[in-house]
């Protein structure tokens, strides 16, 4: 299985043009442009942070299924017909990497606590499932609805990061307030190190080959 990545550097503000919704699952249909300028059957699009695969498309849309696990896990459940969508595709091995290493697969749901205006940038401080908060720290990265951004605090339940202007108004993190939920996947690095670590002490019966040469030799460390 080929694994895909992106750098969440959101590329284009999508529209929900529809959904049709199954027993446990939906069809989600997307008016865009730019992210379908080279597109084909089966490539992947992050969209608000989630991967998905384009199963149609035309020139100014695609069609993406979400199955149940993804609408269970993920704000994406709470889209409707003209809704805004941040989208992003997986990166190539020519690309530049803007933001850090995403992979399109959420962590858990945050809501938004705090919102304020400092100078020109804008300071959310998100609430966070205590299983993502362990993988946060100060100045490391994480993906809020698939968007590349540096942590400013880690506090007991929360953290906080620092959205600037530009950020803001090419992402739908700037029309989002206090209450709103977001989608969370933090740095794989971090996870990397923890398995290691578990590794390391034998909590980990079926061990991987995810050491410190790994680590090395594919840029993380």
């Amino acid at each position: 299985m080929v694994v895909k990545i992106f750098t969440g550097i959101i590329e284009e503000l999508g529209v929900v043009k529809n959904i049709v919704k199954g027993a446990n699952s939906c069809k989600i249909n997307i008016q865009c442009q730019e992210v379908l300028s080279d597109v084909k059957l089966g490539d992947s699009i992050a969209i608000n942070g989630v991967c998905l695969t384009v199963v149609e498309f035309s020139k100014n849309h695609f069609i993406a299924d979400v199955m149940a696990e993804t609408l269970e896990k993920t704000i994406l459940k709470e889209l409707k017909s003209g809704s805004q969508i941040n989208l992003e595709r997986a990166l190539r091995l020519s690309d530049r990497l803007g933001g850090h290493l995403v992979q399109g697969h959420v962590d858990g749901v945050g809501t938004i606590l705090e919102k304020e205006n400092l100078d020109i940038s804008i300071i959310f401080r998100i609430q966070a499932p205590e299983h993502v908060l362990k993988y946060i720290i100060p100045k490391g990265s994480i993906a809020i609805d698939g968007i590349s951004l540096t942590v400013v605090d880690v506090f007991a339940e929360s953290f906080s990061v620092s959205v600037i202007p530009h950020t803001a108004t090419i992402t739908t993190l700037g029309q989002k307030d206090t209450g709103d939920k977001v989608n969370l996947e933090t740095d794989i690095i971090g996870r990397y190190i923890e398995r290691l670590i578990l590794n390391n002490k034998g909590e980990i019966k079926d061990q991987s080959k995810i050491d410190l040469n790994f680590l090395s030799e594919h840029g993380f460390i």
